[in-house]
This record gives C-alpha cells, sequence and structure tokens, in this order.
C-alpha cells in the first residue's frame, strides 16, 4: 500500500513540475527580452554630464589660448576654467534604457528630451554648426568686453554672419553684410536691430540699408513670426570690432557661447601685472555682451561637478542661473554670483589678496 502510494506522489511531483518550468521559462523570455529592449530599443532622450575643461591661461593643442600682439603681457599662474558639457546621444543614436536610468540617479547628470537639444526642424550638422558660430561670436565679445574694461576705445559693427535658407531675407541680405540702419533708425547693437524688428506692423515692410563689400545698398523686407510668435527676418547676427590690440583665441572643437567671461577674465590677466586670479584654480561659465554684462548658460550643474572633479577651488557663476545652482554644489567648492564682468575682476581681487570671501554674493544669498 505504501508503495503506491509513494509512486502517486511522485506523479503528482512531476506533474507539478511541468508548469513549474514552464513559467520559470517564460519568465527568462520575458526578462531577455525586456534586457535586450532596455539595451537597443531607442529612448527619445540625450544624457548631459560633465566635459572636458580649459584652462585659458594655458595651452591647446601646443598653442596658447589666448594670443596677444600688439601690446605687452604678463605672466599669468594657476587656472581660469572654462567648463563644457558632454553630450550622450543625438538623433542618429541615443542612449540606452539603461544608460538613461543610469544617469537618472547620478546628479553629475541630466536626461533631456532628445526634441529640445536636436530641434525637429535642424539636423545635427546644423546644430554643431550654429554652436560653432555662437562660440566664435562669443569669443569676439570676450575681446571686446575686456578691452573696453581696459579704457580702449572699441568701435563695432552689426554683420550678418548666416542667412536662414526660405527666411524672410533670404535672397535680400547676405552673409557678410553689415546692417546700417532699419526704417531710418541706426543699427549700433543686436538689440537695437531685434527693437526694430518688433515694431514691425504687418503693413508696410522694413527698410533695411546695408553695406556690401564696402557698398551701400537697401532691402525691403516683411519679418515672418517664428513658432513661438517672435518677428524674424532669418538673420544670424554678432559684431565686427576694429581692435587696437591684436588678440586670438584657440579652444580646439568647442562650441557655444557660454565660455565668453571666463576668455574675458583670461584676457584681463594677460594685460595686466601680477596674477588676477592670485595664482588659484578658479572655474566659471557665463555668456558675456561687449559691454561686459554676464547672462545665463545651460548645463550648469554639469558644469559645477566637471570644476570640482578637476579640483577647483572657486566657480564663478551667472546670476540668473543661481536658481539650479542652489542645493547642487559640489563639497569643497565656493560658488559666487557674477552679472557683470567687474564683478568677476571683484572676486578674483579678493581671491588674490587672500581677503574674507563671506561679503562677496553667492547664489545661497540672492
Amino acid at each position: 500500500m505504501s508503495f503506491f502510494e509513494s509512486q502517486d506522489w511522485a506523479d503528482d511531483s512531476r506533474r507539478q513540475s511541468k508548469p513549474r518550468r514552464f513559467f520559470g521559462f517564460g519568465f527568462l523570455l520575458v526578462f531577455t527580452a525586456g534586457l535586450l529592449a532596455a539595451v537597443f530599443l531607442p529612448t527619445p532622450y540625450v544624457i548631459e554630464g560633465p566635459g572636458p575643461t580649459f584652462n585659458v591661461l594655458g595651452e591647446t593643442e601646443g598653442k596658447p589660448v589666448i594670443a596677444v600682439s600688439g601690446a605687452k603681457t604678463f605672466d599669468t599662474e594657476g587656472n581660469l576654467d572654462v567648463l563644457t558639457v558632454s553630450l550622450l546621444g543625438s538623433r542618429d543614436q541615443t542612449p540606452s534604457w539603461i544608460e538613461i536610468a543610469l544617469a537618472w540617479m547620478d546628479p553629475a547628470k541630466v536626461v533631456l528630451p532628445l526634441d529640445q537639444v536636436f530641434p525637429t526642424d535642424q539636423t545635427s550638422e546644423q546644430v554643431r554648426a550654429e554652436s560653432t558660430a555662437m562660440m566664435e561670436e562669443s569669443q569676439q565679445d570676450a575681446i571686446a568686453a575686456a578691452l573696453v574694461n581696459l579704457g580702449y576705445e572699441v568701435p563695432s559693427h552689426v554683420y550678418v554672419s548666416e542667412v536662414s535658407a526660405g527666411a524672410a531675407a533670404s535672397g535680400k541680405i547676405k552673409a557678410a553684410d553689415f546692417i546700417i540702419a532699419v526704417n531710418k533708425v541706426e543699427i549700433t547693437t543686436v538689440e537695437g536691430l531685434r527693437e526694430q524688428v518688433a515694431k514691425f506692423d504687418g503693413k508696410k515692410p522694413l527698410v533695411i540699408e546695408y553695406t556690401r563689400n564696402g557698398v551701400a545698398g537697401s532691402a525691403e523686407i516683411s519679418p515672418t513670426k517664428d513658432a513661438e510668435g517672435k518677428l524674424r527676418l532669418g538673420l544670424m547676427v554678432g559684431y565686427k570690432f576694429d581692435f587696437p590690440v591684436k588678440i586670438d583665441l584657440q579652444l580646439g572643437d568647442v562650441g557655444g557661447p557660454s565660455g565668453g567671461m571666463m576668455f574675458a577674465l583670461g584676457i584681463l590677466d594677460k594685460l595686466t601685472p601680477g596674477f588676477l586670479n592670485g595664482g588659484e584654480y578658479v572655474a566659471g561659465t557665463g555668456t558675456i555682451t561687449p559691454a561686459g554684462d554676464v547672462g545665463p548658460i545651460g548645463g550648469i550643474r554639469q558644469k559645477l561637478f566637471g570644476a570640482s572633479d578637476k579640483g577647483a577651488k572657486f566657480f564663478l557663476a551667472p546670476s540668473q542661473n543661481c536658481d539650479e545652482v542652489a542645493g547642487h554644489i559640489p563639497d569643497g567648492l565656493q560658488v559666487f554670483s557674477i552679472s557683470k564682468l567687474s564683478d568677476a575682476v571683484t572676486v578674483l581681487e579678493q581671491i588674490s589678496m587672500g581677503a574674507n570671501l563671506s561679503s562677496l554674493p553667492t547664489c545661497s544669498t540672492q
């Protein structure tokens, strides 16, 4: 009797083990499929993280980042680092879901929608070209801001660097033209040009006066509205300056306008005696205008971590980025709020003198 009971039990055990095996096999298939999807399926995101840093007082590819001729220069010491952001992903290849998950858990990285970084109406090549153009314009603005700070006269002209295909100005204004006036109002700044374009009432076209290869001309143009409802001519404009001192800036394959303030500080350090930064390790970021106004940038948190990782002790941050900085400052890094180039100079002078820095504006005191 006991023999048959034992046999029945063995048969039941075998019958029960089959569903378990099928369940385990099914779970393994689902897990494997999920893992493959996490690795290979495209995602609608890209990842920003800390990028390389560059000391504007040093060299890149064997050449000085800042080269001056036509004026006396002085020795420098320490660091004034330009900071960059690395980007993982593009429209051609986005990060995997695993990489996205790891980035979400990393305070030094941020996950951004793909369309925010690579607009649908632009190719990756166009985005890179625009970034390069912004860096070149930023460098010119930095030179102007530094020389103006030193008391030089720096005449400027509003210059067309690019005309968008199919835009309102296409075929009427060309790259390398200088904008002289709009509706008889003299144009001396990019902001002034934007103000005149914004006054377009939709009735009479704007009369744009320009010079092309030294020859005066004019064109009637009716601005069109972009996706945000802003009036646009379809021009990318900047400044061309008559610099009294020849200054060349080199930073390899780096784009964007966020290095402007640090370039200006590096030029000031090169053209003035002593060490503006006291020989300390200072990093920073911020756009700059020829008048010396410092503006906000993207990727501020990643740049904070990039500076800290490289050993920076002090960080100069645009005041308009302070809301992103507060609560995200790496240990051991002192961050100062900067609105103008003169603010940055004041901070560096205080650092150089070994003064008490507690009275200087920081993002936590805004």
